[in-house]
C-alpha cells in the first residue's frame, strides 16, 4: 500500500490539505494517509518546527505533502527554530536536489494574467530549481560585529559539479518529453559559481544530451523574458536563489498564485516533497476563501512521480481542468466560491 504524509503546516496550510485529503480519499481510497505536526504549529507544541520522527516518518514515506509554513508570530524565534528551517531542513533531510515548478496557464484563466492574454495563452513551462545547494546552505554564513561599530552580512554562493550534474540530467530528460528545449539560467558574468554552472551544464550537454536544444542565459535577462514573452521557454534550470526568484514571478502569469504546485524530487526510488507555492497567506488565514488548486495540483504530481498512478493524476489534472472551464473561481480569481466549494468543484468534476 502506498504511502502519503500530509504535512498541513501553518497558516492556510491546513484549510488546502483538507481539500487534498477529500481528493485523495475519493479518487485514490486505497492511498494511506497519515499526517504530522510541522512549521509554526510544530514549534508551538513541541518547541521545534521539525520532529526527528516527522522528519524520520516523511523518509519512510513514499510521497510528502505540505501545506505551508510561516507567519509574523514566529518572525522573533531564533532563526535556527524557525518554520522556514523546518522547510529547509526537510528539504535537506530528504536530499530532494531537482524542484519542478511548472508555470502553466488554464485557459479559462487567459484573462486572469497580469500579462496579455495572447501572451499567455498555452503557456507551459517548466522550472527545475536546485534545492538543497547554493546561497541557502553554503557556508560561511553569518552577521558578525566589525571594528567600526557596523555589523557585516555574508552567505556563501557554492556549488560542486555533481550537484550540478544532477539537477541537469533531471532537465534534460524532461525536455525529452516536452519539446526539447532547455534553458539554463545563472549569473556567469559576474558569479564564479555562475561561471561553473554555465561550464558544468554545457559539458553535460556535449556529453549525454547532444540531441536537447540548449540555450544559456543570463538570470536577470531571463526575469525580462519572462515577462515579454514567456512562450519562448520550455525547460529553465537553474540554481537555488534565482530559481526561486524566477518561478515566483513566472507564477504570476498564470493568473494567481494560488493554482501552481511543485515537486521535489530526489534519486530514483527516494520519496518526493510536494508542496503549494503560495506560502501560508497569514492574512486570509481560517477565513476559508483559499484557493485550494495549488495543493491539489501537488497532489497530482505526486500521483505522477512518485505513487505511480499516471491514470489517477491524468483524472485529477482533467478535473481541475473542467471545474474551472465551468466557472469555479475562488477570491483570488475574482469568484466567490469557498475553499471547501472549490473541492466541491473538483469532486464533482472527478
Amino acid at each position: 500500500m502506498s504511502t502519503l504524509l500530509l504535512l498541513p503546516g501553518d497558516g492556510i496550510g491546513p484549510e488546502v490539505c483538507a481539500q487534498v485529503r477529500r481528493v485523495a480519499a475519493a479518487l485514490t481510497p486505497d492511498l494511506q494517509v497519515s499526517e504530522a505536526p510541522y512549521g509554526g504549529s510544530s514549534y508551538d507544541a513541541h518547541g521545534t518546527p521539525l520532529l526527528d520522527d516527522v522528519r524520520d516518518q516523511a523518509i519512510a514515506s513514499d510521497a510528502v505533502l505540505m501545506g505551508a509554513v510561516g507567519g509574523p508570530q514566529w518572525a522573533t524565534a531564533p532563526r535556527h527554530l524557525r518554520p522556514e528551517a523546518g522547510l529547509l531542513n526537510l528539504r535537506k533531510a530528504m536530499d530532494v536536489f531537482a524542484n519542478l515548478r511548472p508555470a502553466y496557464c488554464f485557459e479559462a484563466l487567459a484573462g486572469a494574467s497580469s500579462l496579455k492574454t495572447e501572451l499567455v495563452s498555452g503557456l507551459d513551462i517548466m522550472f527545475v530549481r536546485e534545492l538543497v545547494g547554493g546561497v541557502y546552505f553554503g557556508q560561511p554564513r553569518g552577521i558578525e560585529d566589525l571594528p567600526d561599530g557596523q555589523k557585516k552580512g555574508f552567505d556563501t554562493a557554492v556549488y560542486t559539479t555533481s550537484e550540478i550534474e544532477r539537477v541537469g540530467r533531471v532537465a534534460f530528460e524532461l525536455a525529452r518529453g516536452r519539446t526539447n528545449k532547455v534553458h539554463s539560467a545563472e549569473k556567469s558574468n559576474v558569479m564564479e559559481s555562475g561561471l561553473l554552472w554555465k561550464q558544468v551544464i554545457t559539458e553535460l550537454h556535449a556529453r549525454e544530451y547532444p540531441d536537447v536544444q540548449l540555450e544559456h542565459i543570463l538570470a536577470d535577462n531571463c526575469a525580462m523574458q519572462l515577462v515579454r514573452a514567456p512562450k519562448q521557454f520550455d525547460v529553465i534550470v537553474t540554481d537555488n536563489l534565482f530559481g526561486d526568484i524566477l518561478s515566483d514571478a513566472a507564477a504570476m502569469l498564470t493568473g494567481s498564485l494560488g493554482m501552481l504546485p511543485s515537486a521535489a524530487l530526489g534519486a530514483k526510488g527516494k520519496p518526493g516533497l510536494y508542496e503549494p507555492i503560495h506560502g501560508s497567506a497569514p492574512d486570509i488565514a481560517g477565513k476559508g476563501v483559499a484557493n485550494p488548486l495549488a495543493a491539489i495540483l501537488s497532489f497530482e504530481m505526486a500521483l505522477r512521480w512518485s505513487l505511480g498512478q499516471v491514470e489517477a493524476a491524468d483524472a485529477l489534472l482533467a478535473a481541475v481542468k473542467t471545474a474551472l472551464d465551468t466557472g469555479a473561481r475562488t477570491k483570488d480569481l475574482g469568484g466567490s466560491l469557498t475553499t471547501a466549494q472549490m473541492g466541491d468543484a473538483v469532486l464533482a468534476a472527478l
